[in-house]
Order: structure tokens, then C-alpha cells, then sequence
């Protein structure tokens, strides 16, 4: 598919230049910095090193005086606490973090609740109230959900039961009654931040905990690991508060992960499978392949996490995370990586059907948006389907399947395009939605299907621009192969963590062709060394994933245009920088 290459626009020169001088870095790296706000000295420090102080007071959220009050209430009266979260990573790593936190200050009459996926769907159920009831639970603390589960949460405050909500969804018009609604996202919010995924919200939750009760904020490190993972996983933007949780929860991932993750990590073969190591200390590093990052989070550990929920149960998932020894971790790691092999199988098979399901159907040919629906498909995996089918006609995208007698499903966006939104103005056809700008759940009655698939189809029509529909490359900064040297590359490694609001850079590097000996790789990848004649310039070695199409043309030594993104590879202990190819376009074309 043909791709829109859109430059960043260059930041002020003089201010560009000042920055370069005063941290003593290539007016290059100065621009990227720029392009992400950081406009003196003391904010390329606060970027560079991110500092737990920096964290905002968590009493600044709504509603949290009130509840640690109802926390600390419950603990002294010796009530019996439910830790409650969704069933993805997300949800389940809150959990996690949030039970073991009261585990370890007393809380003694604890337990966790993950609804079942296909029981009960997602967020709050009736069925988890009824069973509080029935066990004497009388305080739900809810974790990323509850936000517009307001006649629910009037359901279990008419069974006595209260409730503590850590969302970081948007709320509908109405908030719940509960004793405490976590949320940056509502309306009358005075907390600075926003962004945060569900598990950084429950992050919050203990802070204020342990600031009321004395307990030393270098504890709290504990569970960063858990909140990177969440914060990875639930594309959220790292920036700000994110960007420091994220900066320490990959140190503390790289160091000393807690059992849960090792023990994913090393049926990965992220980590050298050398038992008789000792447990490292926190600054030291352990046995890893390479030193792990935001993508292994993503692509690793996200997807196994999320495996146990999609197949069998998110309490698998829990049970992983609050593992105490490894032993014990690795035989529930071993179980939710067979769930994630089910999976990959499943997404595959659902993926090529949908396709096909698409290409027999000339509505769903000339739309403007995707919805498709077999009530046969795999509730657990429609999300990831819903993805791949975006990756491929790149537009709105919604896939359904039927549940408990309600056809249920996930939608997926695209750039710049709110499908929040183009959903919410069919919303008196759902039973339930909710979510965010680029992906979001929903439900509804089979009778509504045709009705709410036209209607949907108008709204994006009449909101999706032709450049939204067309993927875009965004360019950080045109630069030349001679400017890549070593002491860039160690300035360049700084910037991550790297995610959404601070992604990789992209950069771009005219008229280069490669040396001669490009080659296919995997199923339809191009390995080549390219070359930039115009500037003296050690040759670099490129990757062009899923582009084997342009082959011939590399092969040939036709001169190109390429973006990249740059990459530190170590193989045998050597390390050598590689270009991973975005985009190509041929000079002439």
C-alpha cells in the first residue's frame, strides 16, 4: 500500500542551536529533542533522567482522600477487600500490584476477582457482586473499569457493598455512586495528568497509600515492573508520568524481574537459561540476550499475558504475576505460553477468514469503514483480528462475534480518526461501549446488527478524510549515513523509553543503493548494506521487512530514498547499528 511520507515540522534554529551548544550534542539530536518539547537544559535533564520526585502528589486525583479513608477504614475493622480488574494485561497487572501491595501491609481478608470473558464480558458483572455478597466481601476496589458501570455499582451499594474505581476510560454523562471514582478522565478532574494506563492509576492508589501511612516511596519500585508492562501493552503515551514508570520499570525488568515475568522471559529465550546464577541487586543486570525494551513488552510479554484471558481465564494471569518463587511461576508460564501458541493459531485462522469474507462482499469492498461479524469466531482474539484487518485495508474497523446471546466485538482506528466517537453516535443501538480514540469494545442486540453497520458506516464516511485513509510515515529529520557515529547512537538510546508521544525516531536519507549483495530473507524481507554516495560514509546494514516486492530494484543498485528507524544489534558479542527500513522510494519514480 502506498504511503504518505509527512517531515516533522524543524524547530526554531536558534533555539535548536542554543540547546545543541548546552548540552554538547549534534544540532540533530537538539531538533529531535525540540520536536519533543524539551526546549533547555533543565528539561533535556528531566527528560534524559527521569526522577521518581517528579511524580505528581496523587492526592491531587478526585476522590482519593476518600479512598484511602475507606481503605484504611476496611483494614482496621478487619472487612473482608476484593481487588477486581479486567481480564487483558492491563487489568490483570492492576490487580497484581494493587492485591500484592495490601497482601504485604496487612490486608488479611484479601482476594482478586478477574471476570470470565465469555460469562460475564467485560468490566463490572452482576455475577461478581453476587458472588461478594455471597462470600462477605464489602469493599470492591475496581481497576481499569467501573467508570460507566453505574446501575452495577448501584447493585452492590443496595447489597451493602462499596466500591473504589481506578479507571482511566472515558466516563459517560453520569459517574457511579461509589465511595471513590479514580478516574483523570472525568470531567471536573484536578489531576495533571490524564494518560495514565489502569495499572498506573492502582499506582497511584498505593502512592497516596503509603504517603498517608509512612510506608518509604523507594518500596513502591517494587512494582514497576508491572506498570510498564501495562503501560506498553495499553498504548498509552509515555510521556510525563508514564515516561518515568516506564524508564523504572524496565530497569527493574532488566534487573531483578519479579518471578512472573522471568520466568515468561526465559520460555522466550530472553534470558540465558543459567540456574545456578545468583539473584542479582537491583543496579546489577542479569543473564539477558540483549537488554530488553518497550517492544519486548509488547511482543513478548503483552501478548502472553493477555493469552490466559483470551483462551482460559485472566486469573491465570494474576496468579503468574503474585507468583513468590520461580518454580511456581514458570509452571503457570508454561501453561499461558501453550494458551498464546492456541491463540497465534486461532488470530490466524479468524484473520484469512475475515479477508475472505471481505473480498466476497461488495458492500464491505467500497466502504469507508470494516464491520464484520461470524458468530462463530473466538471472542478472545477478535481484538488482535480487528488489528490485522486494519494493517491491511487501513481504515475504521470493527470485529463481532456472538456471546450470551449479544453480538460483541472490538474496533480498531486509524491515525487521527476518533472511532470512540463514530461509535458513540450509534450508541442507542448498544447494549454497552466504551474504550478510547483508537480502539474500543461494544455490544448489541443481533436484531440491531444491519442497522448499526450502515449507520456506522455513514459516520466514518462523513468524517474520514482521504489523507486518513491513506498510512503515513512520519519523518522526524532528514539526515546523511555519516552522521550516524558512535557518540549519536549513545545520545540516541537516551530518548527511550519509546512509545506513543515519544515514538523512534524516523529518519530519512536520500539517494543511497545498495552495495550488491541484497538478498531475500524469512518469507519477504530484503537484507541489504546501503550506501550514500554523495557523503563519505561507512556502508550500514538495512532491513526491510515485507517489502521484498522492491526487491529487484535494490538488487539492480537503483538509487533510493529511504526512512528508517536506527537499531543497535549484538550478535556474538559484537555490536553493529542496522537500519530498519520503513519505507522505500525510488529516485526517478
Amino acid at each position: 500500500m502506498e504511503k504518505r511520507w509527512v517531515l516533522k515540522n524543524r524547530g526554531d534554529k536558534k533555539l535548536v542551536g542554543e540547546l545543541a551548544t548546552q548540552l554538547g550534542i549534534e544540532p540533530s539530536l537538539a531538533e529531535l529533542l525540540v520536536q519533543r518539547g524539551v526546549t533547555n537544559f533543565d528539561e533535556a535533564k528531566a527528560f534524559f533522567r527521569p526522577e521518581m520526585m517528579h511524580l505528581h502528589d496523587p492526592f491531587l486525583m478526585n476522590d482519593m482522600d476518600k479512598a484511602i479513608d475507606r481503605i484504611e477504614a476496611a483494614l482496621a475493622a478487619g472487612e473482608k477487600v476484593m481487588v477486581y480488574g479486567d481480564y487483558d494485561v492491563d487489568g490483570t497487572t492492576a490487580v497484581a500490584l494493587v492485591y500484592t501491595f495490601l497482601q504485604q501491609h496487612g490486608f488479611k481478608l484479601l482476594d482478586f476477582y478477574i471476570p470470565d470473558r465469555y460469562l460475564e464480558g467485560y468490566g463490572i458483572s452482576l455475577r461478581s457482586i453476587d458472588y461478594a455478597e455471597e462470600q462477605g466481601f464489602t469493599l470492591i476496589i475496581a481497576l481499569d473499569c467501573g467508570i460507566k458501570a453505574v446501575e452495577k455499582i448501584q447493585y452492590a451499594k443496595d447489597k451493602g457493598i462499596d466500591f473504589i474505581i481506578c479507571d482511566h476510560h472515558r466516563p459517560g454523562d453520569t459517574l457511579p455512586d461509589a465511595v471513590a471514582v479514580l478516574d483523570a478522565k472525568r470531567e471536573d478532574s484536578t489531576y495533571p495528568f490524564d494518560e495514565l494506563s489502569g495499572c498506573g492509576v492502582g499506582f497511584k492508589l498505593i502512592q497516596a497509600y503509603a504517603i498517608r501511612n509512612n510506608i518509604p516511596s523507594s518500596s513502591l519500585r517494587q512494582y514497576l515492573d508491572l506498570v510498564a508492562v501495562s503501560i506498553a501493552s495499553d498504548i498509552v503515551p509515555i510521556v510525563g508520568e508514564n515516561r518515568i514508570l516506564s524508564y523504572y520499570g524496565l530497569k527493574k525488568i532488566n534487573s531483578n524481574p519479579r518471578p512472573g515475568i522471568e520466568a515468561i522471559l526465559r520460555i522466550a529465550n530472553i534470558i540465558r537459561k543459567s540456574s545456578d546464577q545468583p539473584i542479582p541487586d537491583e543496579d546489577e543486570s542479569m543473564s539477558f540476550n540483549r537488554e530488553l525494551t518497550i517492544n519486548d513488552l509488547v511482543f513478548v510479554l503483552g501478548p502472553r499475558i493477555n493469552a490466559a484471558g483470551r483462551i482460559e481465564s485472566g486469573k491465570n494471569s494474576v496468579l503468574l504475576l503474585i507468583s513468590p518463587d520461580l518454580e511456581h511461576a514458570e509452571s503457570i508460564a508454561t501453561q499461558i505460553n501453550d494458551f498464546n501458541t492456541e491463540r497465534r493459531n486461532l488470530d490466524s485462522h479468524i484473520t484469512q477468514e475475515a479477508l475472505d469474507k471481505i473480498a466476497t462482499d461488495p458492500f464491505l469492498r467500497s466502504s469507508a469503514s470494516t464491520v464484520v461479524f461470524n458468530p462463530e469466531w473466538h471472542k478472545g482474539v477478535i481484538g488482535i483480528v480487528a488489528s490485522r484487518l486494519t494493517e491491511t485495508y487501513y481504515r475504521p474497523t470493527i470485529v463481532l462475534t456472538l456471546s450470551n446471546g449479544l453480538i460483541t466485538g472490538s474496533a480498531r482506528s486509524v491515525k487521527d480518526f476518533d472511532i470512540y466517537s463514530a461509535i458513540d453516535a450509534c450508541s442507542d443501538l448498544l447494549e454497552h461501549f466504551g474504550g478510547h480514540t483508537f480502539a474500543a469494545g461494544l455490544s448489541l442486540k443481533p436484531d440491531n446488527f444491519d442497522e448499526f453497520r450502515n449507520r456506522f458506516e455513514k459516520v466514518v464516511s462523513s468524517k474520514i478524510t482521504e489523507n486518513m485513509k491513506i498510512p503515513e510515515v512520519e519523518i522526524d529529520l532528514e539526515i546523511n549515513l555519516n552522521q550516524i557515529t558512535p557518540k549519536f547512537m549513545r545520545v540516541l538510546k537516551q530518548f527511550a523509553p519509546f512509545g506513543p508521544g515519544n515514538m523512534s525516531p524516523v529518519f530519512v536519507t536520500p539517494d543511497t543503493h545498495d552495495t550488491g549483495y541484497a538478498r531475500i530473507v524469512g518469507k519477504n524481507h530484503v537484507k541489504m548494506t546501503v550506501f550514500q554516495n554523495a557523503v563519505r560514509s561507512d556502508p550500514y546494514s538495512a532491513i526491510a521487512f515485507q517489502q521484498g516486492e522492491k526487491f529487484s530494484a535494490i538488487q539492480k543498485g537503483q538509487f533510493m530514498d529511504i526512512c528508517y528507524h536506527l537499531e543497535e544489534n549484538e550478535w556474538n558479542g559484537v555490536r553493529s547499528i542496522q537500519l530498519n527500513v520503513k519505507d522505500i522510494r525510488f529516485c526517478g519514480d
